[in-house]
């Protein structure tokens, strides 16, 4: 009887080891692999950070740095349109620079007249450090806005005419003053001739 219950004892207590070894498993794999998922996330998210930083690595913002050099380029056109010099500032030069005149209704260059601005570019190019006012002016025939209009055409075909001659633009300024300063005042045609004029001005920088 001794004998038969030491041997159900020990069929016992193989029995639990055998139970306990096989529990004692299947928490092992179990605790493996539950961390397993939590352990990954948490080794993989650093490289997942580093993936990140080198893809929005700052390169991109570089270029637009080096871009702004270029955008200051525009800094002296912001300078160039400056004011206008008031035409009271401005002198006329008698026996240095001549008029020039226009037919009727007219603000073309006519050949005599091309000789005179000639002669006007030539002291102009000479003088480079003076700034020139072109007026343009017509006698007292037809209303004062269109008057107005072709003094400006007068003055600008002036212009024109010295830029073809290598006189820089940027030194120019164009006035109209239409009817409202005549030369002459007599109401005859050798009068208004006088009158539908360029007449030219200067002062210094």
């Amino acid at each position: 009887m001794a004998t038969r219950a030491s041997r159900v004892f020990i069929f016992l207590i193989l029995s639990l080891t055998v139970a306990l070894a096989g529990c004692a498993k299947r928490p092992a794999t179990t605790q493996a692999a539950a961390p397993a998922p939590t352990g990954s996330g948490q080794t993989m998210a650093p490289p997942a950070p580093v993936a990140p930083p080198s893809a929005t690595t700052t390169p991109p913002p570089p270029p637009p740095s080096a871009a702004r050099p270029p955008s200051t380029g525009p800094a002296p056109a912001a300078q160039t349109p400056g004011a206008r010099p008031s035409p009271k500032e401005f002198v006329a030069m008698p026996g240095v620079l001549k008029d020039v005149f226009f037919a009727f209704d007219k603000y073309d260059i006519r050949p005599e007249d091309a000789k005179t601005l000639d002669a006007n570019a030539g002291w102009f190019k000479s003088n480079p450090n003076h700034l020139i006012l072109i007026e343009g002016h017509c006698d007292e025939r037809g209303t004062n806005e269109y008057n107005l209009a072709l003094g400006e055409r007068r003055a600008k075909s002036a212009m024109n005419y010295l830029v073809s001659q290598g006189v820089q633009a940027s030194r120019i300024t164009i006035i109209s003053y239409g009817e409202e300063r005549p030369q002459c005042s007599e109401k005859n045609d050798s009068c208004w001739e006088k009158n539908r004029r360029a007449h030219f001005l200067v002062k210094p920088r």
